[in-house]
C-alpha cells in the first residue's frame, strides 16, 4: 500500500480514537440539539446535522431535536398577504399567524423525521401539544402584548423518556397550550432549555448562525472554548453581550443552574458542527459549564 494512503487510513484511525472517551463518557446520556438558522434553510447544511444527530444516536448517545422555523414562517406568513412584525425580536401573533404557523412547523418536523428515517433511525415528530409535553402562559415583551407566544411553565417529559426507552428519536416543534387550551407558538430556544431542564439532559446544543460566544463581539480573535456560569454572567453584567446572544446565553446559564451538565453554542453553518464540538478535543463552538466542573474539553488549548 502507498505511503500516502496508509497516512490517509491512520488518520482517520486517530479521528476515531479521540472520540473514545467522548463516547464512553455520554454512552446512554440524553443530548438536546436545537436546531435552527441557516442550517434549516440550506439542504447540504440540514443534511449534514441530520447525519450528525443520527450518528449520536447510533454510537449510543440518546438525542432529542427541537426546531424552529422562523425564516419559512416569515416566508408563508408573506405568501398569504400578511407582513410579519417583530417587537422586541419577538414575532407578535395572532390567530391568523399562529395556524400558519403551526402549520409550517408541522411540515418541517415531518420532513426532518423522513430525513432520520431515510438514514435508518426511527424517529417520531411530535410537538408540545401532545401528551401535554409543554403547558404554556402568555409572554410579554416589556409588557406589551404579542399574542399567541407561549412562555414555557411547565414540561411533561413522560412522553419524551417513553419514547427514549423504545429506542425512538423524538424530533420536537415548539408549540405549547395554555390551561384554556389555547396554542401558543414558543420561543425554540426556550424550549429546548425547559425540556433540556426536564430530561436532566447531559448537554444541550444551540445551533446559531454565530461561531460562539466572544469576549469582543468585534474581534474574532477572542471566541472562547470554554466559559464558566460565572465567566458568562460578567460578560453579560459588563455589557459585552448584546442581541440576540443575551437572551440565548441567559437560557444557557439557567440550564446549567437547572441540572444540565453542559451547554455549547455552536455555528450550524459549519458542516458536522456537532461532531466536531462534542468529539474533538479542541471543538470549535463555546462550551458552557458549571463553576465547579472539570475543564473535559480543549485539553490542548
Amino acid at each position: 500500500m502507498e505511503e500516502k494512503n496508509m497516512q490517509e487510513i491512520l488518520q482517520k484511525a486517530e479521528v476515531l480514537i479521540e472520540a473514545l472517551p467522548y463516547i464512553q463518557r455520554f454512552n446512554r446520556k440524553i443530548i438536546v440539539v436545537k436546531y435552527g438558522g441557516s442550517a434549516m434553510v440550506d439542504d447540504e447544511l440540514k443534511k449534514s446535522v441530520i447525519q450528525d444527530v443520527t450518528l449520536l444516536k447510533l454510537v449510543g448517545f440518546k438525542p432529542i431535536i427541537v426546531h424552529g422555523g422562523g425564516k419559512e414562517i416569515s416566508k408563508w406568513v408573506g405568501k398569504v398577504g400578511m407582513e410579519p412584525e417583530f417587537i422586541n425580536g419577538l414575532r407578535k401573533t395572532d390567530k391568523d399567524t399562529m395556524e400558519i404557523a403551526e402549520m409550517v412547523l408541522g411540515k418541517v418536523n415531518k420532513s426532518l423525521v423522513q430525513m432520520v428515517e431515510e438514514l435508518g433511525v426511527n424517529a417520531i415528530g411530535i410537538s408540545g401539544k401532545d401528551g401535554g409535553l409543554l403547558k404554556v402562559g402568555r409572554k410579554y415583551s416589556d409588557g406589551q402584548d404579542i399574542g399567541y407566544v407561549g412562555e414555557v411553565k411547565e414540561v411533561n417529559p413522560k412522553i419524551l423518556f417513553d419514547l427514549l426507552e423504545k429506542d425512538f428519536l423524538p424530533i420536537i416543534c415548539p408549540v405549547g397550550l395554555d390551561d384554556n387550551f389555547d396554542t401558543y407558538n414558543i420561543n425554540a430556544d426556550d424550549a429546548a432549555c425547559a425540556i433540556a431542564r426536564a430530561v436532566n439532559a447531559e448537554k444541550l446544543a444551540f445551533l446559531t448562525d454565530i461561531e460562539g460566544v466572544y469576549k469582543d463581539p468585534a474581534d474574532k480573535s477572542t471566541l472562547i472554548s470554554e466559559l464558566t456560569v460565572s465567566g458568562a454572567k460578567e460578560l453579560i453584567g459588563g455589557g459585552n453581550i448584546g442581541g440576540g446572544m443575551l437572551p440565548k446565553l441567559n437560557n444557557c446559564i439557567d440550564a446549567i443552574d437547572n441540572g444540565v451538565s453542559r451547554v455549547h453554542i455552536l455555528d450550524g453553518r459549519i458542516p458536522h458542527c456537532l461532531l466536531l464540538e462534542i468529539f474533538t478535543n479542541r471543538g470549535i463552538g463555546t462550551a458552557i459549564l458549571g463553576d465547579s466542573d472539570e475543564r473535559f474539553y480543549k485539553e490542548e488549548a
